[in-house]
């Protein structure tokens, strides 16, 4: 074996590992990102589930305070009216049903709006509305998260495969589908660009 053909193949050595060296760092940073963006969809998961249910449950609750708050008025427009309809009432009489109409009257009235307890019809529809929107950001996300977990994978594995099978375009087809996984997990964590199709 000559000189110069010992050179070249040892230069073809150092190129392979070399290569070698760059498709495993980047199989270990997409390894990094595709566990990022994980936990990334595994959080909006469960915040799109707990926000639907505090949102059902503060709807549930005002659907209670409602119909509790319309109880209270029909008594008191009940009490009214036998009121005036009975006109043989004697006024001993009037003082304590006045004072029970107009109880029920301000009980119902507060059930409107409670902002000290935060618990009113409009403090509870506000809260419910608010989880409905988290419940939304996080659906939006969880999609964006999905796609990029697999171009994550699929671009570990064509850069695993690349090594094995010392194809050098296998692993920049890796590493460019890898970049759109991990602009797609950025995207997931921030919302910057809704991408039609998947928001």
């Amino acid at each position: 074996m000559k000189a110069e053909d010992a050179a070249d193949m040892m230069d073809q050595d150092v190129a392979r590992d070399v290569f070698r060296r760059r498709a495993a760092l980047a199989i270990a940073f997409f390894a990094m990102l595709l566990a990022i963006t994980g936990l990334g969809a595994s959080n909006a998961n469960k915040e799109a589930l707990n926000n639907n249910i505090l949102a059902s449950n503060y709807f549930n609750f005002y659907q209670a305070k409602n119909m509790r708050q319309t109880s209270f008025i029909l008594a008191a427009e009940e009490m009214e009216l036998a009121w005036l309809a009975d006109t043989a009432l004697p006024d001993s009489a009037k003082g304590p049903i006045r004072a029970k109409v107009d109880a029920y009257k301000q009980t119902a009235a507060r059930y409107e709006s409670e902002p000290d307890t935060n618990e009113g019809k409009k403090e509870l529809l506000a809260r419910a509305r608010n989880h409905e929107l988290a419940r939304d950001h996080a659906l939006k996300q969880d999609p964006y998260f999905d796609y990029a977990e697999a171009l994550l994978q699929i671009a570990i594995v064509l850069i695993s495969v690349s090594i094995v099978a010392e194809q050098a375009w296998l692993g920049y087809l890796g590493g460019g589908v890898g970049l759109i996984g991990a602009l797609l997990a950025f995207n997931g964590f921030t919302l910057l660009a809704e991408i039609p199709g998947l928001g």
